[in-house]
C-alpha cells in the first residue's frame, strides 16, 4: 500500500460533519452577498469546519496487550484518580490520563484496547475548560467500562470542554470492539479521560502529542516502569 500526497492533506469527512459544513457554505454565500471579505472569512470557516470532522484511517498497533490513545490530542493530566461512580469500577484510585482536545485536533475517538462494553453511562454537567482537573467531576460526560479478555476492566470516559456541546457515543453496551475501533466523537473541543486497570503503568508523559488509534499508552502484559520526559 502507498501513500498518495495528496491523501496526506484531504481526509475523509465524518458524516456528522456533513450538515454543520452545509450550514457553514450556506452562511459563506449569504456573506458573499453582503461583502466579499466577509465571504471569504466564511470560505475558512467552512474549510476549518470540515476539517474539524475529519477522520481518517489510522494504523493500530496489533500487538496483544498494547492500549492505545483514544483521541488526537495532549496528555493534560496523568494521576490517581477515583473513576465516576456510574462506571461500576469500585472507589479506588486508578491511573489516570487525561488528552486534551483542541478545536484543531481530529475528534474521533477510538477505543484504547479490545474488550466488551459492560458499561455505557452518561450524565449532563457543566461546560467548564476541559484542561482543568475538575472538568472529569463537574463536565457533561459519558464513560464507557470495558471488560478485557482476561477479566481486567479499564474506563474511558468523553467530557464535553468549552465549547462543546455534544457529545456522541454510538457503541451500546455488551457490544465487543477492537483495539483503535471508533465509538464515539465529540464535536468543538474537549477531553479523554482513560483509567488503566490496577497494576499497569503509563507509557506516556504530560504534554506528549497523542493520536487516536496509534499511540500506545499502555502495555497490560509489560513490566517496564511509568515513563518519564521532558521539554526538548
Amino acid at each position: 500500500m502507498s501513500v498518495s500526497m495528496l491523501s496526506t492533506f484531504v481526509k475523509p469527512m465524518h458524516p456528522e460533519g456533513r450538515k454543520f459544513v452545509a450550514i457553514f457554505a450556506g452562511i459563506t454565500l449569504v456573506l458573499f452577498l453582503i461583502w466579499e471579505p466577509l465571504g471569504w472569512i466564511g470560505v475558512g470557516l467552512t474549510v476549518w469546519c470540515y476539517y474539524f470532522f475529519r477522520d481518517p484511517e489510522r494504523v493500530t498497533p496489533t500487538r496483544e496487550g498494547l492500549m492505545v490513545s483514544p483521541a488526537d490530542g495532549v496528555v493534560s493530566l496523568l494521576e490517581p484518580a477515583v473513576p465516576p461512580a456510574e462506571l461500576g469500577l469500585g472507589d479506588q484510585p486508578m491511573t489516570r490520563i487525561s488528552v486534551f482536545m483542541s478545536v484543531f485536533n481530529c475528534h474521533v475517538n477510538r477505543l484504547p484496547a479490545a474488550g466488551r462494553i459492560s458499561k455505557v453511562a452518561y450524565r449532563p454537567g457543566k461546560f467548564l475548560n476541559a484542561s482543568l482537573d475538575k472538568a472529569s467531576s463537574d463536565n457533561e460526560r459519558n464513560g464507557m467500562a470495558v471488560v478485557l479478555p482476561d477479566g481486567r476492566q479499564y474506563g474511558v470516559v468523553q467530557i464535553a470542554g468549552l465549547v462543546a456541546r455534544r457529545i456522541l457515543c454510538w457503541t451500546k453496551e455488551g457490544q465487543t470492539l477492537m483495539t483503535g475501533e471508533r465509538f464515539g466523537l465529540i464535536r468543538f473541543g474537549s477531553r479523554l479521560d482513560i483509567y488503566l486497570p490496577n497494576g499497569v503503568e503509563p507509557l506516556v508523559c504530560i504534554g506528549q502529542t497523542m493520536i487516536a488509534g496509534e499511540t500506545v499508552l499502555a502495555d497490560l502484559e509489560g513490566s517496564e516502569p511509568a515513563r518519564s520526559g521532558g521539554v526538548r
